[in-house]
């Protein structure tokens, strides 16, 4: 089993992230709190794996699910909470199981409610999805259009817009491209609609559950442009933009990745190999979007990029997990691929190709995460050098086994994941070298977009200062719209996963 720290493409369900009057947000089938069943007394615990799917409705034709109760759902859910949680000591104990209708709902309030030094909460990463919804992301396969949008706020007035589209998707047929404003969907106005029924149809084709068609109109440079889109199930691609860019002082490589997942694995190794053909000297990984995904994935990437010279017998990550749990052997930097599953797989045991280089340059935002993250910390541990262009990062040192139980895959902090210097304190998020706003005017791997054009500056001049006539996203102050534009994505896409 991989353990995880995640994100991924195309817009995918969320409940309640737009709101008619005030803030909304969560994922998959998480409830809230709903009126008791019964009460009969405190929460017993017990070993986990004793009512371990043992279902209230088991699955037709699962190979997995035995006849059991609700209570049997509840009593798992907070036996393997105690068991695994990495704070089991600050869960809430004054809910008692039989006050919840849906083990989700249980689930749902049993974490800490301590803060961090900046007052945000110590876990913000506690979550279920569907585990048919879990196992299709883990391929790259996701319901919707092909785009990802990012918005400043979920109420009046709002303000999304496309920061990728995905190539062959509805999207992209329809001719849609970074930087488009929405404006419309399904005829209610995005921007101002504050009604429940007007937010109910926006949250309904922004994030279909099921494949239908939407209309969606956007704004481009002051033109309007309306879109039909189908909601379909989209492939995903972790690797987009790959290019070599001349420099007078060497060539450097850019890509975007957007994702640790199965697929990333392959799209990553084929990339590399094309970069050391090229012989090139310079690196910019372009994360901004990245929410995280498979550790693996993330030390295999760190390992080709430093290499052997830097990376024999190091610790990529060393795991911290509480002290009900067995302590982990480290993980290395992969000198070899993992094999993961999901289609065109490669072979595990591959040997990895590497470039050897001493400094790195990551394109970040509020957006970057996790196994993301892992990456910066991971190098940084073996004194590789790593330049971050752009905005702070989203601070996310923990990471997850996700646990199928009846239907439900739930995600609770098992572990905090530290370098082989043993640094791993960056809840709040770690600082860019260069501050940088999100430049939707130009597409991703343009030399002239903003957080490219000061990756490639700062190279070679060792400045963050903008050059005369710089890109005007460059020069000006950084509004509060810029640092708080967020990606609409699924919570399962900003999380690390290990092996277990």
């Amino acid at each position: 089993m991989h353990a995880l720290r995640l994100s991924f493409l195309a817009v995918a369900p969320l409940v309640l992230l737009l709101s008619a009057c005030g803030g909304g947000g969560g994922g998959g089938d998480s409830a809230a709190v709903v009126p008791p069943v019964t009460s009969t007394g405190p929460t017993v615990l017990v070993a986990s794996s004793t009512v371990a799917n043992r279902c209230e409705k088991p699955r037709t034709g699962s190979g997995v699910d035995r006849q059991g109760s609700l209570l049997d759902e509840l009593t798992w859910v907070r036996s393997w909470i105690d068991e695994t949680y990495l704070w089991y000591r600050e869960v809430p104990t004054t809910y008692e199981a039989q006050s919840f209708a849906t083990p989700t709902a249980y689930f749902d309030v049993l974490k800490t409610t301590a803060t961090t030094a900046s007052g945000k909460p110590k876990d913000q990463f506690h979550f279920t999805y569907t585990t048919a919804q879990w196992d299709a992301s883990q391929n790259g396969i996701e319901l919707g259009y092909g785009m990802l949008l990012a918005m400043a706020q979920n109420v009046p007035p709002r303000r999304a817009v496309i920061t990728i589209v995905e190539p062959g998707s509805p999207a992209a047929l329809a001719g849609l491209q970074r930087g488009d404003v929405l404006q419309t969907v399904d005829g209610v106005d995005f921007v101002n609609a504050r009604d429940d029924a007007s937010v109910a149809i926006l949250n309904a084709g922004l994030f279909p559950e099921a494949q239908g068609t939407h209309a969606l109109g956007f704004s481009r440079g002051g033109t309007l442009l309306n879109a039909s889109l189908q909601a379909v199930e989209v492939s995903t691609s972790a690797v987009q933009n790959e290019r070599i860019i001349n420099t007078p002082t060497g060539k450097v490589g850019y890509l975007t990745f957007n994702t640790h997942n199965n697929v990333a694995e392959r799209q990553l190794i084929e990339t590399m190999r094309r970069f050391q053909a090229a012989g090139i000297s310079d690196l910019v990984l372009d994360v901004r979007y990245n929410g995280g995904g498979y550790l693996d994935v993330a030390s295999e990437l760190a390992y080709m990029i430093a290499g052997p010279q830097a990376t024999a017998g190091k610790v990529f990550e060393q795991v911290l997990a509480n002290d009900k749990t067995r302590r982990e052997a480290p993980l290395p930097f992969h000198a070899q691929s993992q094999g993961f599953a999901g289609p065109n797989p490669i072979a595990k045991g591959t040997a990895l190709p590497s470039l050897g280089l001493k400094r790195v340059t990551l394109l970040t935002t509020g957006n970057t995460c996790s196994a993301s993250e892992s990456i910066i910390n991971g190098l940084r541990g073996v004194d590789i050098e790593v330049n971050l262009i752009g905005g702070t990062t989203c601070g996310k040192p923990y990471g997850f086994y996700p646990k199928p139980n009846c239907g439900n895959t739930y995600f609770a902090v098992q572990f905090q994941g530290v370098n082989a210097k043993g640094f791993g304190d960056y809840a709040d998020g770690m600082a860019p070298t260069c501050g940088v706003t999100d430049d939707y005017e130009h597409q991703l791997g343009d030399t002239a977009e903003g957080m490219l054009a000061a990756a490639l500056r700062y190279r070679s001049t060792g400045s963050c200062a903008p050059a005369t006539g710089a890109s005007r996203l460059l020069s000006r102050v950084e509004s509060l719209e810029d640092t708080a534009m967020r990606v609409l994505r699924p919570q399962y896409k900003e999380i690390s996963i290990r092996k277990q």
